[in-house]
């Protein structure tokens, strides 16, 4: 039997079979959901008002573990989060520019009587080269040389041609970062050879964990294809918004990028995670991917490619590879450490020698997933904390009213905590169970604290052991690049003074912004950039820390908050 639940604040109806959790009727309404845990109960952050048919009173819990038995109203206590999305604004590209897209104008040879040549191979030989036949394109290719008399314009990409025109055609690209937590894109412009638009989102499969432990087993339980659908449908909004704020027809994009964390790449073509969430970890496939977009759900040109980055490892995958491709990494000097922390954390060791790679869970405590009055980066956000003249004051993201802590402000909370004495080296606070910040209604609890204890010893274990691998000390590490929204936003010092990175690196730390964004773009704007990208991964030596026998001694040792001389 199916029921009606009434979101009122939202003024939404949606009917559910009965059954249905609040949390999933809220899915199947399309309204926002912030459960991280992926509806198990654990994270509590999906609290509703509900009531049933005839009842007065309001209740509160949770909205997943309420389950739909009659008509019902409910109200949302969270707000829906407008998401800070760190996008990357590009330069016109110079000598690099060589896209995988290329228009060409043509003189195709009329066929000399006597001769029997098909219109297709004089097409092919005024390209020059082979090229892989289109039925699509030679349906009307004959009409249009005729009525050309041979003089047009070629679309092609790679060895296949996409469109073949009378007048030049005004070619497009986009690129996507499919992160965890938010998607940013980028649309690219092939003759003005630069991006035109940026723009970012929230990754709606939020709604089903917020991180990609919790995705993956929703996908075991239920199959890829929801997922799937998910993260594809985001991607065709977010191309779609781009062309309508540029004033560009969706089917001007001739080729769409994807590059995400392995668990993302999985997701978006509908491939079961079981592999990854299994020992040993491994992934289903890692090489780079060429394939046709209108098998993906995108509104894009009709002969359109979509392109994916390999993956590196279980937990290490193409958004790792193009934060390597944009940090010119075949070619780097340095002996640098990459360190990109989202939901999960991803970090690279080395030079154009030899990296190594391995993945840390460290994000869910910084995306605010296990913390009390954790969140993302978003409006009412805590993103700064700060100690002057012996009071602790703060900044709150859109200057308004506090509705919790993300990721930066967390980070600089520890620090300021550490140094007024609030919070002792063992990471036991010394006023009690909690610490309010001001007026705000946000505080840290004592299991709040454990928890970034957790993640930043993770972290400083895998460059301990990185380091150890490579035959290196940490002290030689002579560049440190943050990567992502998480590392544009945190303070060095706040991050150093935790412990999260090394003290004695403090001076080398380079923030380098969506390095994964920037990546993808080059992907596509320049071949030999996308081509990079296979050597990248193939030579890339994936760690996997949770085999190591010494990694346990090691992320012991990294949980205290004592201070080292710098």
């Amino acid at each position: 039997m199916n029921y009606t639940v009434n979101y009122v604040l939202e003024n939404r109806l949606v009917e559910v079979p009965g059954g249905t959790t609040l949390l999933e009727a809220q899915r199947l309404a399309n309204l926002p959901t912030d459960a991280p845990c992926g509806g198990k109960g654990s994270c509590r952050k999906c609290s509703v008002d509900y009531r049933r048919a005839g009842e007065s009173e309001w209740t509160r819990e949770l909205a997943c573990k309420v389950v739909v038995d009659g008509d019902m109203e409910v109200k949302l206590l969270r707000a829906s989060e407008k998401l800070q999305v760190l996008t990357d604004s590009a330069e016109a590209v110079g000598a690099a520019w060589n896209p995988m897209v290329k228009v060409r104008q043509l003189k195709v040879e009329p066929c000399k009587k006597g001769e029997s040549r098909s219109d297709w191979s004089r097409l092919c030989e005024a390209l020059g080269g082979e090229w892989e036949p289109s039925l699509s394109i030679c349906l009307g290719l004959g009409k249009l040389l005729t009525e050309t008399k041979g003089a047009v314009w070629a679309v092609t990409c790679g060895k296949r041609v996409l469109d073949v025109e009378a007048e030049e055609p005004d070619v497009y690209m986009a690129a996507f970062d499919l992160g965890t937590t938010s998607i940013a894109g980028y649309l690219i412009h092939v003759a003005g050879k630069r991006v035109v638009l940026t723009a970012g989102m929230r990754n709606p499969q939020a709604q089903y964990g917020g991180d990609v432990i919790s995705r993956a087993d929703y996908a075991l339980a239920n199959g890829p294809q929801e997922l799937a659908k998910c993260a594809r449908e985001a991607i065709d909004g977010l191309a779609r918004k781009m062309c309508m704020e540029a004033g560009v027809s969706w089917e001007k994009i001739y080729a769409v990028l994807v590059a995400g964390n392995t668990a993302m790449h999985h997701l978006f073509l509908g491939i079961s995670p079981d592999s990854l969430v299994h020992a040993p970890y491994n992934p289903v496939i890692n090489e780079p991917l060429d394939l046709p977009a209108s098998h993906y759900g995108l509104r894009v040109h009709p002969s359109a490619r979509i392109f994916t980055l390999p993956v590196i490892g279980g937990f290490v995958g193409a958004d790792t590879v193009a934060c390597l491709i944009s940090g010119d990494w075949l070619n780097r000097e340095k002996l640098t450490l990459m360190i990109d922390i989202g939901t999960n954390g991803e970090l690279v060791l080395g030079n154009k020698g030899r990296r190594i790679a391995c993945s840390t869970a460290a994000g869910p405590a910084f995306e605010g997933a296990k913390i009390t009055c954790g969140m993302r980066g978003a409006e009412g956000a805590i993103d700064h904390v700060w100690l002057k003249d012996g009071e602790v004051g703060w900044h709150i993201i859109g200057d308004g009213t506090a509705r919790g802590i993300c990721g930066s402000g967390l980070v600089d909370l520890i620090a300021v905590l550490l140094e007024n004495g609030e919070l002792d080296g063992s990471g036991k606070l010394q006023s009690g169970d909690t610490y309010s910040i001001g007026d705000t209604g946000v505080y840290l609890t004592q299991k709040d604290v454990r928890e970034v204890q957790l993640a930043k010893a993770a972290m400083a274990a895998g460059i301990v052991l990185m380091a150890e691998k490579l035959g290196v000390e940490v002290e030689d590490i002579q560049e440190v690049d943050i990567a992502g929204a998480f590392g544009n936003y945190i303070d060095p010092d706040s991050a150093c003074a935790i412990g999260l990175i090394p003290a004695e690196l403090r001076q080398r730390i380079v923030p380098v912004g969506n390095a994964a964004g920037e990546g993808a773009k080059l992907s596509l704007m320049d071949k030999a950039a996308w081509e990079s990208g296979a050597t990248l991964a193939s030579t890339t030596e994936f760690l996997e820390l949770a085999t190591m026998p010494q990694f346990q001694d090691e992320f012991v040792e990294q949980l205290g908050f004592d201070e080292e001389d710098e």
